[in-house]
């Protein structure tokens, strides 16, 4: 195990277990969580003190901030640039390969506000919100990508909460584009989401649902107060139309991330806690567990801070940095989309505000560079193919230990 890396939690046990099996027995009087989370961020002083910060400082002051906090860290331990770091070590250079995977975040409304939430959603990004122009021009890039478009993964947010969720699920399936949906589960019990499960299940998507640990403890004090309860509650639901259970065809992927500082445990040993605590407590089944590491920025950069752990954790992924996992990074075949077009090679880099530059598109225009290259200015998304990848100090976070990506390990 790579070092740093935590083992897996402990099984709690206790009278907790009994709501949660009553929830689940009784999913349809859970009710939405958005004002339990509205009120979290009114009493939870980080929360205020991030929301006066972005009022008075601005998002881009913020994320340079951030930025330089990293730089800092790793100038203290003679650490070069990334780029520099990879190529020192042999790894194949990082330009992009023809696009497998389109990655969609179609706004950042959440019915959620999760500690370690790199996006930052929470109930109040109510603005931030794809449009039909938008999702149909989605729609038109695949027609044109002469098929190598093989995934379209949806994300968030709460991506279910989004008008145009629907509508480009049933466009990409018509065309035989797998779909995947990024679930926090409990957006099942939000109102207007009663059909969601048999929804995912008629059209065939893969659910890919946030269970960052299988105790109540654990979950709750990273994505808030009640949430355990109705993920197992959501799970029990999905089991119901077929997700996770073999034989149906209908995968149900968990994706944990650490509660703190630390690397994630291997995905194997992680599985067989999961399958045996979800399974034997709460009769619960899924396809597979895959592990995310805590990317150092945003809201998990803050968390970094406030402990004065940012130098210790950029440390710990420095010194785990595996070749063969920056092989893998998901940036080489993937590109991410945000809410309002702008095309980028990742989802971490969307929420630095790295787009990808707007000469990469036909016709681009030099003059705009900095507004970044969007879905327009593209018609068809092999232009970008060989392309150079846009990285930095926060890349340590996907070539660590057995590597990160939005489908797992990578080495």
């Amino acid at each position: 195990a790579p070092r740093g890396a935590a083992p897996a939690p402990r099984r709690v046990r206790g009278a907790s277990r009994l709501s949660v099996r009553r929830a689940a027995a009784e999913p349809l009087g859970l009710g939405s969580l958005v004002p339990d989370t509205l009120r979290e961020m009114e009493t939870d002083e980080e929360f205020k003190l991030a929301k006066e910060r972005l009022e008075t400082e601005g998002q881009a002051a913020l994320t340079r901030e951030e930025r330089a906090r990293r730089r800092r860290a790793l100038t203290g331990m003679n650490v070069p640039s990334f780029d520099a770091f990879v190529a020192e070590r042999g790894v194949t250079p990082l330009r992009r390969k023809p696009t497998t995977i389109l990655q969609v975040n179609i706004g950042l409304y959440c019915n959620q506000a999760c500690s370690h939430c790199h996006v930052e959603s929470s109930p109040l990004r109510k603005e931030e919100v794809m449009s039909a122009k938008t999702a149909n021009r989605l729609i038109e890039l695949m027609d044109n990508s002469n098929g190598s478009i093989k995934t379209l993964d949806i994300t968030g947010g709460a991506p279910e909460m989004m008008e145009q969720f629907r509508p480009l699920v049933i466009a990409a399936r018509k065309r035989g584009i797998e779909v995947i949906d990024r679930c926090n589960l409990t957006v099942l019990f939000e109102p207007g989401q009663e059909d969601l499960p048999e929804f995912l299940a008629g059209n065939g998507v893969k659910v890919v649902a946030s269970l960052p640990c299988y105790s109540e403890e654990n979950t709750d004090k990273q994505r808030g107060a009640g949430v355990f309860s109705r993920s197992i509650a959501a799970l029990v639901e999905l089991n119901r139309v077929g997700y996770g259970v073999k034989g149906t065809g209908l995968d149900l992927d968990l994706m944990y991330n650490p509660g703190g500082a630390f690397l994630p445990p291997s995905e194997s040993k992680l599985t067989e806690a999961y399958r045996s605590e979800l399974g034997e407590t709460y009769g619960v089944q899924f396809s597979r567990l895959v592990t995310l590491t805590n990317m150092p920025i945003k809201r998990f950069a803050d968390y970094l801070h406030r402990e004065g752990k940012t130098e210790e954790y950029m440390r710990l992924l420095v010194e785990n940095f595996n070749p063969a996992a920056a092989e893998g990074v998901m940036c080489r075949d993937l590109v991410s989309v945000s809410w309002d077009g702008r095309v980028f090679d990742c989802d971490f880099n969307q929420q630095l505000d790295m787009p990808m530059p707007r000469s990469f598109g036909k016709g681009g225009d030099e003059k705009n560079e900095s507004a970044g290259l969007t879905v327009f200015d593209v018609e068809s998304l092999d232009e970008l193919t060989g392309t150079r990848l846009a990285v930095d100090n926060h890349c340590f976070g996907c070539t660590a230990g057995a590597g990160s990506s939005c489908s797992g390990a990578t080495a």
